[in-house]
């Protein structure tokens, strides 16, 4: 997956995200990010592969988020690993 493509399906991420009420401040928490920071930061391909990297973390969440967007669950996973730090190895 390009960048590009990658980058716009993690804006739909992040859409997503804003309107889960029960899911929002857990991010927001977990990041530090306040909701200001959602907007200025939507655009920085980094910040998007954190998002990812929160979304990605449970497997409930993927599926909550790929059936909201219309999307097979592993495209969120394709879209991190074209993200910065994508395609470094995950220990865990």
């Amino acid at each position: 997956m390009k960048q590009e493509i990658a980058e716009t399906g993690a804006v739909r991420v992040l859409g997503w995200l804003v309107g889960e009420e029960d899911l929002l401040p857990v991010f927001l928490g977990a990041t530090g990010a306040t909701l200001a920071d959602l907007r200025v930061q939507a655009g920085d391909p980094e910040f998007l592969a954190s998002l990812l990297d929160f979304v990605l973390m449970d497997d409930a969440w993927v599926i909550r988020c790929a059936d909201a967007l219309g999307l097979p669950p592993g495209d969120l996973g394709a879209m991190r690993q074209a993200l910065p730090g994508g395609s470094l190895p995950n220990w865990t």
